[in-house]
């Protein structure tokens, strides 16, 4: 039976922390209880600031807990030869250098704390089987090397690649794992951290003002921590929503070694690694990217992974699958720091696919910043800089995007015109009384029916049947089918749409 889950959620301690019950007062409050925001309040609290955590759901469950768990100092997911391009060679050497210390740094919270969550150092591989991708690998290579890091021509994987180079040293945990055991340790007076916890508005000013399902904080300066800021940012205007995939299966033999082994295969990578939970180890894949809200029927994605696997190894079951989200920035590099505009107000974005490091590393910045003693790496990825050159055509792409899909889905209809011919596990999006509306059924016949307008800047959101949600494919704010965000920048839950009974 596969879990509809990550791997890291079935096989880590849960955390017990406490539902937000009074208002507070604090130096900082840190929205999002990821690898991002208790970074952040283990640095905070340790200078002394008074720090509160605010979690919607459980800490670490949100984009942390369905990341692949691989440390890597190169920029994986954007090619650093693609950041040297537009940036130069210095900007490409300070990206790498700034990633391997924040890996440096969850290595020593590791140690400090004595966490066990599974942290190895193996080597990062990236490799064509076919050879199709070689130039692409070829100048990925040269970049890495003139950053300063050592390659190999030595993979150690059971196919062996027509081309590929790796880098030894490189890490992998359990993600999930390291930020609840960080977030207990840390956790105290001064350092208060709420789970299950809802930022419902925000304002910022002397104080800033964080209001939350459950009560009101006021604090000196806040930190958005939510892989992207929550409300109306101008940097929303700069960065691609992605969904990606992943399953993880158990093979009848022949694991490969431990390392991070990345596939080229036409112009996309498909990352590989080995992973031993409490029932025995699992071979997971990750790949299949595409943007937000673009496929309906994403269920083909994870049975290509499936059969990915099946093609290489020898596959007794898959066990688990799940999907995740990330954030492509305009120019190549995350944002940041303080945003665009604002005075007390840090964001910490744009991360693509490769949050745990960056995740980490933006703590390290905006903590500092806050404490007075500004970062190296700050002037590299603040998130207010303006760079027409390095951005301009993903700027231009992503925001054409965003227009499209305003015109064309208020102008389209579909041919609905009756509750009952939408079926279990459906979503159609219909008008009623001259209303656009979301109205889909779950698995039991159920009927939702919610404005299909997303609250965020105004997009219609679209059916996602794979994972029962309604997705905007602006800026990828998600919902479950009662309209309650999941993730994305949407702070308010689609309206519900009262319906007469007659209809359904």
């Amino acid at each position: 039976m596969v879990n509809i889950t990550s791997v890291w959620k079935d096989n880590s301690k849960q955390g017990s922390f406490p539902i937000l019950d009074q208002d507070l007062t604090v130096d900082v409050a840190i929205i999002g209880g990821g690898i991002t925001g208790i970074t952040a309040a283990y640095l905070l609290a340790k200078q002394g600031k008074k720090v509160t955590v605010l979690e919607a759901r459980a800490i670490g469950e949100g984009s942390t807990g369905f990341s692949t768990g691989n440390l890597y100092a190169i920029p994986g997911s954007e090619g650093l030869h693609t950041i040297e391009k537009k940036w130069g060679k210095e900007h490409a050497r300070q990206v790498v250098e700034s990633r391997a210390a924040a890996i440096d740094f969850i290595e020593a919270r590791i140690q400090e704390f004595n966490i066990n969550c599974g942290f190895v150092h193996v080597p990062w591989c990236l490799f064509s089987e076919q050879g199709e991708s070689a130039s692409y690998i070829q100048k990925e290579r040269e970049a890495v090397e003139r950053a300063g890091l050592t390659t190999s021509d030595f993979i150690p994987f059971d196919i062996k690649p027509s081309v590929g180079f790796s880098i030894a040293n490189q890490a992998q945990f359990n993600p999930l794992q390291y930020t609840v055991a960080l977030a207990q340790h840390i956790q105290s007076d001064s350092c208060l951290i709420f789970e299950h916890t809802k930022m419902m508005s925000y304002e910022e000013g002397e104080p800033c003002t964080v209001i939350t399902d459950r009560g009101k904080i006021t604090a000196t300066e806040v930190i958005m921590a939510t892989h992207t800021p929550k409300g109306l940012y101008f940097v929303h205007s700069s960065m691609e929503p992605y969904r990606e995939y992943a399953v993880a299966a158990t093979l009848n033999d022949n694991y490969p070694p431990n390392g991070t082994y990345w596939d080229m295969i036409s112009k996309q990578h498909y990352s590989i690694r080995t992973y031993d939970t409490a029932h025995g180890k699992v071979l997971m894949v990750l790949g299949e990217k595409h943007k937000v809200g673009t496929e309906e029927h994403n269920e083909s994605r994870f049975r290509n992974l499936e059969n990915f696997l099946r093609e290489r190894f020898n596959v007794n079951s898959v066990v688990y699958s799940w999907a995740a989200q990330q954030y492509k920035p305009a120019d190549g590099i995350p944002y940041i720091g303080k945003s665009s505009g604002s005075k007390k107000t840090y964001i910490a974005t744009g991360f693509s696919a490769d949050g745990l490091v960056y995740g980490t590393l933006a703590a390290i910045i905006i903590s500092a910043e806050i404490i007075g003693n500004p970062n190296p790496w700050n002037k590299l990825y603040d998130a207010s800089r303006i760079t027409p050159i390095a951005s301009a055509a993903n700027y231009i792409k992503a925001n054409a995007s965003v227009t499209y899909e305003l015109i064309k889905d208020y102008l389209f209809k579909e041919n609905v015109d009756h509750f009952s011919e939408i079926k279990p596990t459906e979503g159609k999006i219909m008008e009623i009384n001259g209303q656009k509306c979301a109205v889909s059924r779950n698995r039991t016949g159920d009927l939702f029916i919610v404005s299909a307008v997303c609250p965020h800047m105004g997009c219609i959101v679209h059916w996602n049947s794979g994972e029962q949600s309604w997705d905007c494919p602006c800026h990828g704010s998600r919902f479950t089918t009662d309209g309650e965000v999941i993730e994305g920048p949407a702070i308010s839950a689609l309206a519900p749409i009262h319906h007469e009974p007659s209809k359904s």
